[in-house]
């Protein structure tokens, strides 16, 4: 189809700095923090590395991000940081939280959240997505997840983008984990329907759940799914607010939010990528790398391949088959991947259904500086004006 296709719009430049490596060699050998670190570039061999944790493990407490977190965090993020088996009974004592988006009442919650950061919007002259729309829904859909009193959620917001570093990505210290345990504190003495009560009462085989396994899942819950929806969520709206056909046309069209949701996850690769550490010396793209280095699977250049995406640089709002790796693949696939996706088609409906236009006044699109790549996605900064639904009499 031609670019006239309101659901075809060519993908916003610099979010693919990995595709003359990728179609020449399949590997980028570059470093982070000093050490050489090789990242996985095809889509095929991302997902053939990401299922194969007995060679490329991801049993390494602070090493699975890249860049590592030791200068912000002591404790172990459950399940991320475990291998198979016990991976699946960390993951299994868990998630039925995660499995919460797909009750009604949850999805009627993160309905009314979004409904009234647009109708807060509507109410004045321009609005800053980013601090102002952005952040509040990551915080209070977050709240709604974990059942947590909305006073929590306030308190969120005040955190910026990144709880663990600030701005220019120096470390915030460690004052998540202190956080993480006084709400731990708080759910003994006053026990309540919510995600930190229930850590204090869970067993994993046969066992009550220690304190630092129960630091460990609130640490993921809160730093895991932060930035990466708050970039969603502003790559969505300014995706629509530079094309307003595909807004319009997505109206006549509500059988495709699911699809459009799924394509912006490709496009937007919220995660760039995420180590594992090499159990034994192991050859990557035709080099030798020692134990315990470190490897990159890099899911936003995956969600690029032309062998795995027809016409990869174009955002199909209704591409199907669609197999982006936005939220990992293997035994470690993203445990709050419902949860983004009723965030994220929730936003694409009520913008489609209750806005005739999104204007941009100003922007600073957000931007990765590595040694071996620059990479833009998501924004910094996005003022916007929302224009109301015409009504008709």
């Amino acid at each position: 189809m031609s670019n006239k296709c309101p659901f075809h719009q060519p993908v916003p430049e610099g979010g693919d700095p990995f595709k003359a490596a990728r179609e020449s060699t399949g590997v980028l050998h570059t470093e982070f923090q000093g050490r050489a670190v090789p990242m996985i570039l095809s889509h095929e061999g991302v997902v053939a590395t990401a299922k194969d944790w007995q060679r490329f493990s991801s049993d390494a407490p602070v090493r699975v991000p890249i860049p590592s977190e030791e200068d912000v965090r002591t404790v172990r993020q459950y399940p991320l940081e475990v291998d198979l088996p016990e991976h699946h009974d960390y993951r299994k004592t868990i998630e039925p939280f995660f499995n919460r988006p797909k009750d009604p009442q949850m999805i009627a919650a993160v309905e009314a959240v979004v409904d009234s950061l647009i109708d807060g919007g509507l109410a004045k002259p321009d609005l800053e997505i980013v601090h102002d729309f952005a952040i509040p829904l990551q915080s209070r859909a977050l709240a709604i997840l974990t059942n947590a009193p909305e006073g929590d959620a306030d308190l969120w917001i005040s955190w910026g983008t990144h709880v663990f570093r600030d701005k220019e990505g120096k470390s915030k210290g460690f004052f998540l984990e202190h956080y993480c345990a006084e709400l731990l504190d708080r759910a003994l003495e006053n026990p309540r329907d919510d995600l930190f009560t229930a850590l204090t009462r869970m067993e994993i085989q046969g066992r009550p759940l220690t304190r630092e396994e129960q630091l460990g899942y609130l640490n993921i819950v809160f730093a895991g799914g932060r930035d990466t929806i708050i970039h969603t969520i502003t790559g969505v709206i300014g995706f629509f607010g530079e094309h307003r056909d595909a807004l319009l046309g997505l109206r006549e069209r509500p059988d495709l939010f699911n699809l459009a949701s799924e394509e912006f996850f490709r496009v937007l690769s919220p995660i760039t990528h995420i180590g594992r550490v090499l159990p034994e010396e192991t050859e990557v793209g035709g080099r030798i790398y020692a134990e315990n280095e470190r490897v990159s699977l890099c899911w936003a250049s995956a969600n690029r391949d032309a062998k795995a995406f027809p016409d990869p640089d174009m955002v199909k709002l209704d591409r199907k088959p669609n197999p982006h790796i936005a939220f990992g693949r293997g035994p470690h696939v993203c445990l709050g991947a419902l949860h983004a996706r009723l965030i994220t088609r929730t936003l694409i409906e009520k913008l489609v259904t209750r806005l005739d236009g999104i204007h941009i006044l100003s922007t600073k699109r957000h931007q990765e500086h590595e040694p071996g790549f620059e990479r833009i996605h998501g924004y910094d900064f996005l003022r916007v004006r929302f224009e109301p639904l015409r009504t008709t009499r």
